[in-house]
């Protein structure tokens, strides 16, 4: 059965371990999973998105970021996620088109008008069946996430968050108002919790929801 998850939430939220705790679950149990991300995902998407987070290039403009997430999408699914979910397997992917209009639309403050028609015109047809919203502070997720990156001997992908409290409070801030606005498809937790706490619930909701189909 074909099934399309996103994990969703700012930075240092848990997202990427969450996302790994549930592909193994899921692979245990006999499930067709495959694990991708945002931005990148393949080869040419992970080139846009060495650009996307380097820490060096600060003077990429909104506009211009708004649409390398738009390209990089459009090769990610049309390479990775749509064959994949024609084979009726399980796509689980840390973040998608929500993470597009939480920060470049809230964040950044472009038009949500424009970022939902570049998003409509990037995913062709695909939309989440399910997304999992992980919450916490806005403190709590950017203190994280460079204890991540200063463990981290590869590249420094960092641009994000140096960017400002305020900004990530918006982020933040649009990914609840979206989850508001769908909760058939979202699933919020708190992210504050441990790690074991946290894939419980997420497998205890997400098993109930797939056994539905």
């Amino acid at each position: 059965m074909a099934c399309f998850i996103t994990f969703e939430g700012i930075e240092g939220c848990g997202k990427t371990t969450q996302v790994r705790l549930l592909a193994d679950l899921l692979m245990s149990r006999g499930y067709t999973v495959t694990v991708t991300r945002e931005p990148g995902g393949c080869p040419i998407a992970d080139q846009v998105r060495a650009i996307l987070l380097n820490a060096e290039n600060r003077d990429l403009v909104p506009l211009a970021e708004l649409l390398l997430y738009a390209a990089a999408r459009a090769q990610h699914v049309e390479e990775i996620i749509r064959p994949a979910l024609a084979a009726g397997g399980i796509v689980i992917c840390d973040r998608f088109t929500d993470a597009t209009v939480a920060y470049q639309g809230y964040g950044r403050s472009l038009d949500l008008d424009l970022i939902d028609r570049l998003n409509r015109i990037a995913r062709g047809g695909i939309m989440p069946d399910l997304t999992i919203l992980l919450d916490c502070p806005e403190e709590t997720g950017l203190a994280r996430a460079m204890e991540r990156i200063n463990a981290c001997d590869g590249a420094r992908e960092e641009r994000f968050e140096q960017e400002s409290l305020r900004f990530h409070r918006a982020v933040r801030q649009g990914y609840l108002r979206l989850a508001g606005a769908e909760p058939h498809r979202f699933i919020v937790l708190d992210a504050t919790r441990g790690i074991v706490e946290t894939a419980a619930e997420i497998a205890g909701k997400l098993l109930a929801r797939i056994a539905k189909g």
